[in-house]
């Protein structure tokens, strides 16, 4: 049996180790008090399972029992690969090379340390845990006679279930945090559970995970760096004109609609990755919208306000600062639903200033909806608008929390081992510095968000949803389309966000980049990295689509502007300087809405 290397225990500092405790122990004091504080406060109110995740899992156990024969299957199999993995592991112990009976996915990380393969025991532990979590999955997905709904979520929930308990997450069953116990005297243990309370003190109460440093990014310093002004601001958005990096720029304007769940600086982390900044540099007279993070003075403020008072009004004050009325638009994730939901009105109005609409993993199709559809029935909901009405807003936290649960290994217990076991401070990440921080979205816009999309899909009704007055209909857009999705989105599922191509009345281009909502978008061609498919010819669905596609190499973005080039941005004219049209600058990029902080 091949055992871990010798690690010397190191015997801790007695007084030390007193005083960190005796600091543990005040701030635990302190967080009990005031979480039993609140609860009395609270006067025991509230639904107990807002997300109505019992009854999905009640009804999967009665249909479950109601077929045992299933169920006896089930058990045998698992049986089976139990009897597998005891001889496999029995041949090993005697010295002889055997094949894993299972193995890891590509991609997961949990057990990269070496003696996850080269110990027995860890061995054992990681392959009955993968058999097991397998037979978990598998066992609900085949329940029958379930509704789409229910069976989503039990899935959904059983695979967080399946993820909390893996053996990588414990002190005993995880090599790597035993061998820094051990070569630490337990430091590790005592620094993580320091760790642990600052992070429940951060989030007054609410476990709110470190993901990064916090402190080794500012906003305008190292990352949101690319020069420009703020030549535009109402209640909503700041309008960010970019500084030109060219003698020329392309006639037309590019307003790029970023999506208020986040901030606008995705695109624009570092200068090595930032489309933002590779767009300048492309030639384009580049305007963002930076949203304000809403607070209660703004919980009146509907879909329609933002649809009036970001890209209508942006649309406005490009003409001012350029003389341009034509302009490209790119919408993000939600700043692309509000773009097709904006054309569509403007088509009712007969207005056309939209040159080109560009879809960067947007849907305006929430029937197959993904992982995101287990939080929006009809029960969540109402509990949501209940607590939403209470503040004027969605918190920013509950938000991102949500985003994290559907990647729980990568955002939730791989910092839950780095932060709490190994007793380590998270790494500086410019991306998971933006990832924490998180929006607030006003009660009125996000309720009508969820209410006419996710729970009634009514946006691809002609007539379904009234905007200012005008019933929309999608298919009165006749604006030229290019639509990036991404292969592994699960925020927006590219099959889903595919259905535009069926909507739009305009022509329409669909590409396919690899990877994921972020990482498949933000993809410089400097990286060589994902690649993407195309098609010339519109398949009836994504399937039969992707069969027909062509696969290239490295990034989208040449293939995009190529694209918009084509669609009357290729005609130039001298380069414009933010300030020096009929809108002054009002202070520098990226100005003072992104600045301001949830937490």
């Amino acid at each position: 049996m091949n055992d871990q290397p010798d690690s010397e225990m190191k015997i801790p500092d007695g007084a030390e180790l007193a005083t960190s405790m005796a600091d543990i122990a005040q701030r635990s004091q302190r967080l009990v008090t005031d979480f039993l504080a609140r609860q009395t406060n609270a006067g025991g109110r509230g639904n107990l399972d807002p997300m109505n995740v019992g009854g999905a899992f009640m009804e999967m156990t009665a249909r479950m029992m109601a077929d045992p024969a299933k169920m006896m299957e089930a058990q045998w199999s698992l049986w089976q690969d139990y009897v597998s993995l005891w001889q496999n592991t029995t041949m090993r112990m005697m010295g002889q090379d055997q094949a894993p009976v299972i193995s890891p996915e590509k991609g997961d990380r949990r057990f990269r340390d070496e003696a996850w393969n080269e110990n027995e025991v860890f061995n054992f532990i990681k392959q009955s845990y993968l058999l097991t979590a397998r037979w978990m999955q598998s066992t609900v997905d085949g329940v029958e006679g379930l509704d789409d709904k229910a069976a989503q979520k039990v899935d959904f929930y059983t695979r967080q279930f399946v993820d909390a308990v893996s053996p990588s997450n414990f002190v005993l069953s995880n090599p790597e945090v035993l061998r820094a116990t051990m070569e630490s005297g337990g430091e590790n243990l005592v620094k993580g559970l320091s760790n642990l309370l600052e992070d429940l003190e951060s989030g007054d109460g609410k476990l709110n995970i470190k993901m990064t440093d916090l402190d080794a990014f500012e906003i305008g310093r190292n990352v949101a760096i690319t020069p420009g002004k703020v030549v535009f601001r109402n209640d909503l958005i700041e309008l960010i004109q970019y500084a030109p990096a060219t003698e020329k720029v392309n006639k037309t304007p590019l307003l790029i609609i970023t999506p208020w769940i986040n901030k606008f600086y995705i695109l624009d982390l570092r200068q090595d990755n930032s489309f933002i900044k590779w767009t300048v540099d492309h030639g384009h007279t580049v305007f963002v919208t930076s949203w304000v993070n809403p607070d209660e003075k703004l919980a009146h403020k509907t879909f329609e306000d933002y649809m009036l008072e970001s890209p209508l009004a942006a649309l406005d004050a490009i003409e001012k600062a350029t003389g341009e009325k034509k302009v490209n638009v790119i919408g993000y994730c939600l700043g692309g639903t509000l773009l097709a939901c904006t054309l569509a009105y403007m088509a009712a109005k007969k207005d056309d200033r939209i040159a080109s609409a560009t879809y960067f993993t947007a849907m305006v199709d929430f029937k197959e909806s993904g992982e995101l559809g287990v939080f929006t029935d009809e029960e969540q909901v109402t509990a949501l608008e209940e607590k939403m009405n209470q503040r004027g807003y969605l918190e920013g936290r509950e938000m991102a929390t949500t985003f994290n649960m559907m990647r729980a290994n990568d955002l939730i217990w791989s910092f839950v081992v780095n932060n709490y076991l190994l007793g380590k401070e998270p790494f500086p990440f410019d991306l998971l510095y933006w990832n924490a921080d998180s929006t607030r979205m006003t009660a009125a816009m996000h309720s009508f968000y969820l209410r006419k999309m996710y729970l009634e899909n009514k946006l691809v009704e002609p007539g379904g949803i009234t905007l200012a007055g005008e019933p929309i209909d999608l298919r009165k857009i006749k604006t030229p389309t290019y639509i990036i999705s991404t292969k592994e989105d699960h925020i927006a599922p590219w099959k889903a966000t595919y259905a535009a191509t069926h909507l739009y009345s305009g022509p329409v281009k669909f590409v396919l980049s690899g990877s994921g909502h972020i990482a498949g978008i933000v993809n410089p061609p400097a990286a060589k990295k994902y690649g993407y498919w195309t098609n010339r010819k519109k398949a009836k669905t994504a399937d039969n689509w992707f069969e027909g596609a062509t696969q290239h190499e490295g990034s989208w973005w040449p293939d995009w502007n190529d694209w918009v080039t084509k669609q009357g941005a290729g005609k130039k004219v001298p380069a414009r300087v933010p300030g020096d049209g009929k809108l002054k600058a009002l202070e520098d990029a990226p100005g003072s809405y992104v600045k301001v902080r949830s937490d």
